[in-house]
């Protein structure tokens, strides 16, 4: 994971609030796939422990969510807000284009596939003190993630938005559920990381991440 840049992080400050009621619930952090692990290392453990296919009709057990940290890499499609403190002009949301950069005032054309959020503002951090600010402080986070795919039996294929902690069974919900021609335990994601991508049939329990493709299959009788 790249090091990163001069970020600046709040703490939070004690409140009546937070004395009486404990610390405010914190949503899950963004993002995933490091080296050995992340989704596809999901998927692969999915592969090696998941029992036989449960007949229909029969309760899946979801597995425990994933939870998305800072280790996330992004890549096309994904919505940043990206703030340079002190500098309204260029704090703003940015997506990540087809070619794998943000595009942004003084500095131009930044790359971001590939990067976690905090290299991002690394790189940026640097351009900007390249002739420009002094000394930057600047913060990256996900808005939105890019979107899932799921194509095959359920009643409306096509591309839908990712939501933090999806699984494969979530997503055919989302989809409109499986068609009545659907084979229930025969689903297939396709995962795509910089390494390369990999296929494999799984659980309907199995995490998903951002750019996954399922695919769901059609029984013959």
């Amino acid at each position: 994971m790249q090091t990163a840049g001069p970020v600046a992080v709040m703490q939070p400050r004690p409140d009546l609030d937070s004395m009486a009621y404990g610390q405010p619930y914190g949503a899950p952090q963004p993002v995933v796939v490091a080296d050995g692990g992340g989704a596809i290392g999901a998927l692969r453990n999915s592969f090696a422990s998941s029992p036989a296919p449960m007949p229909v009709g029969y309760a899946v057990p979801m597995a425990a969510p994933v939870r998305y940290d800072s280790s996330y890499h992004l890549d096309a499609g994904d919505k940043l807000r990206v703030v340079v403190y002190g500098q309204e002009g260029l704090t703003n949301s940015y997506a990540i284009d087809a070619g794998g950069s943000i595009t942004m005032p003084l500095i131009g054309a930044v790359p971001a596939r590939g990067r976690t959020t905090a290299g991002l503002a690394g790189e940026i951090a640097a351009r900007l003190r390249n002739g420009y600010i002094r000394e930057p402080s600047v913060a990256v986070e996900i808005e939105a993630y890019r979107p899932f795919f799921i194509l095959g039996e359920v009643l409306a294929p096509g591309q839908y938005p990712y939501v933090p902690n999806m699984t494969v069974e979530s997503a055919v919900a989302i989809a409109g559920g499986f068609s009545p021609r659907a084979k229930r335990d025969v689903v297939t994601v396709t995962h795509t990381e910089a390494g390369g991508a990999m296929r494999a049939v799984v659980p309907l329990g199995t995490p998903l991440a951002p750019g996954d493709t399922v695919f769901v299959g059609e029984r013959w009788f």
